[in-house]
């Protein structure tokens, strides 16, 4: 090779180093989108900061595909992305959220602070679980979506009480060894899963610009896809027990 190609051939793989590294920058947006999230938060801006936190959760979808079709793994051996999605997807779907339920008043008094604590401890113990993902690409246990949890928690707007019992079992599920469907990972039913997070995500939004004050049909469909995600793998295999 002269030495023209070999400057085009150095130029390529720096390019495709930034490219690459462009990536981990991308994913990193996430923990100052979190940081708004939590201004927002701290204001009691409660709709603004589910705004931001599904922001992230459109950067956290985009990210991997993105890595994987630019070969981050190869070009940036130094940098692991799997790490930084874990910090930044604690910060959003557990500390922030964490913040939101122990501080909106929802929960009884003496119990929030325990009950916030208790989150976040359990929440970073379930993402350093190497099995947190079964073969089959299900999540094993309550997968530490408290930022969905969060928002059902605004919007039913339970008594202090049941709220308070509801995120105490949320905890407690964290260990449980049952299954909840990853919506793009698991290929049963994958068309039926993403229909409904669709759906689910334009009712997010109607949900959100009224500021949680929405109709009763909204609040039902938004529930049932809810109970969907999280209890149709039982329901799948306990049908298949009972025919066996």
């Amino acid at each position: 090779m002269d030495q023209s190609g070999e400057r085009d051939s150095l130029s390529i793989s720096r390019t495709a180093r930034a490219a690459a590294f462009s990536v981990h920058i991308f994913t990193a947006m996430g923990a100052g989108i979190a940081l708004m999230a939590l201004l927002e938060a701290v204001r009691e801006h409660w709709a603004a900061m589910f705004a931001w936190l599904g922001v992230a959760l459109i950067v956290d979808a985009l990210d991997g595909p993105i890595a994987r079709r630019l070969d981050v793994v190869r070009l940036q051996p130094d940098w692991s992305g799997e790490v930084l999605d874990l910090v930044v997807d604690f910060v959003t779907y557990v500390f922030v959220p964490a913040y939101a339920i122990t501080a909106s008043g929802m929960l009884l008094p003496l119990a929030a602070p325990l009950l916030g604590a208790g989150i976040v401890v359990t929440g970073a113990l379930y993402f350093a679980d190497r099995r947190m993902k079964t073969p089959d690409n299900h999540f094993r246990g309550f997968p530490a979506l408290w930022n969905a949890a969060a928002f059902y928690l605004f919007l039913l707007q339970w008594p202090a009480v049941l709220s308070s019992l509801a995120v105490a079992v949320l905890i407690v599920l964290t260990f449980v060894p049952f299954n909840v469907i990853h919506p793009v990972r698991v290929s049963r039913l994958r068309w039926l899963t993403l229909s409904l997070i669709g759906v689910w995500a334009v009712l997010a939004v109607v949900t959100l610009l009224y500021d949680f004050n929405v109709a009763m049909p909204v609040t039902i469909a938004l529930c049932a896809i809810g109970i969907y995600v999280v209890a149709s793998d039982a329901m799948i295999r306990l049908m298949g027990s009972a025919r066996a």
